[in-house]
């Protein structure tokens, strides 16, 4: 259709409870062919302070970049700053179609020095509003091991600079690099309030991923602010609960305000979302229990069922790239009460109890090891690039530590 983006709904049994029901909400941003993609106005920037020495560090950026820029169009332009003790460019913008000039410009990189990360992000800003391109990507590209510690480096600080800059159009995507003293936290707010994406960096595999094979969704904003809310019809649900998302989360007014910053979606774009849902009439101990009260009959509320089967209904707000006023979607959906699910559901539930795992969640049921790999051995059919495996043998060595 007309949207940029489009939601589809599916429900099953809980995989850690069987009495409660699992309902995923997915979304998609529509594909564009990289070809019709609009001219891209890049920055890298890029840490070389001494933290980011090493091997799955600053030379895994070099080689990642390299990817990035095997890619580029002749229409693309690409400048590289550089921050450690001070900031510099490295590269004024150049374009895509001069790849050999881009790639002796990321050799030359060597890590040394403290990390002035907001004096590089202010001078990012700087060049791509200089070459920026009307109706284009305009978009910082920032490699880090999110270590800040010289000049604007409040959080604060950062966070009003990115938020002030994606209103002019430039936008922000967070690339993550290291172990040890990666500070992931810090890197996915900045990624947030920059109209941008985040994604965590450990291997040359991974890169190709985000850069190569996902470059749409990476680098090609389709629709930002884009929010859902969720309303549960009390006749079927008692209880519900979103799995994971705790830093997205927004008040219920937030919705209908457009002033309020949300996530983006890139072309081809996916987000998965499961809420745990605790069907009306079925004993469970998760439902508050309050003592009467000493001054006041409790009224007992009954439900008016109203006159509709629907489980819950989904409202979808997004704006175009370029526009300040949403446009809303509506889908309800229908709970068929059978467990008929498709192979992306049963894959992407294993993910979902593999976390409350970890984590140890009060909410993991009779979650297991075992049961997180057997349920995503049954989604393994739409494995092309082999990460839906990479996701079990991950599991397998957890299983195996975790013992």
């Amino acid at each position: 259709g007309s949207d940029p983006v489009k939601i589809t709904m599916e429900s099953g049994e809980c995989p850690w409870n069987s009495a409660h029901r699992l309902v995923r909400i997915g979304l998609k941003a529509k594909e564009i062919p990289t070809d019709n993609l609009p001219a891209s106005n890049l920055v890298f920037l890029i840490d070389v302070s001494g933290s980011m020495w090493g091997a799955n560090r600053l030379e895994l950026v070099k080689s990642s970049l390299k990817l990035l820029v095997n890619n580029l169009r002749d229409k693309d332009k690409v400048a590289i700053v550089t921050y450690a003790g001070s900031a510099g460019v490295k590269l004024e913008a150049t374009p895509g179609s001069d790849k050999q000039k881009i790639r002796e410009a990321i050799d030359e990189l060597t890590a040394g020095g403290s990390t002035a990360g907001g004096a590089g992000i202010l001078l990012a800003y700087k060049i791509a509003k200089k070459n920026f391109i009307p109706n284009g990507n305009n978009r910082i590209i920032l490699c880090s091991d999110g270590d800040f510690n010289v000049g604007v480096s409040s959080a604060e600080g950062l966070e009003q600079l990115i938020e002030k800059e994606r209103k002019n159009g430039v936008f922000l995507t967070v690339l993550g690099y290291g172990m040890g003293n990666y500070k992931d936290k810090k890197m996915q707010i900045l990624a947030e309030k920059g109209n941008g994406n985040y994604a965590y960096i450990d291997n040359l595999q991974e890169a190709n991923r985000v850069l190569v094979g996902e470059f749409g969704a990476t680098l090609h904003t389709v629709a930002k602010d884009v929010k859902l809310q969720v309303e549960f019809n009390p006749s079927q649900v008692q209880a519900y609960r979103l799995i994971g998302y705790e830093s997205r989360l927004l008040k219920d007014e937030d919705f209908n305000n457009d002033a309020k910053d949300a996530g983006d979606m890139g072309a081809g774009h996916t987000v998965t979302a499961f809420y745990e849902v605790i069907p009306t009439g079925v004993k469970n101990d998760y439902v508050g229990k309050v003592d009467d009260l000493k001054y006041q009959k409790k009224e007992k509320v009954s439900v008016k069922p109203i006159g509709s089967d629907e489980l819950l209904t989904v409202k979808l707000r997004y704006k175009a790239p370029d526009k300040d006023v949403s446009k809303k979607m509506e889908f309800s959906f229908v709970d068929n009460k059978g467990n008929n699910v498709s192979s992306d559901f049963r894959f992407a539930s294993a993910v979902a109890m593999f976390g409350q795992l970890l984590r140890n969640s009060e909410f993991k049921g009779n979650a297991g090891y075992d049961k997180v790999i057997s349920l995503a051995k049954q989604g393994l059919s739409n494995d092309d690039k082999g990460y839906r495996r990479e996701f079990v043998r991950l599991v397998e060595a957890a299983w195996g530590i975790g013992e």
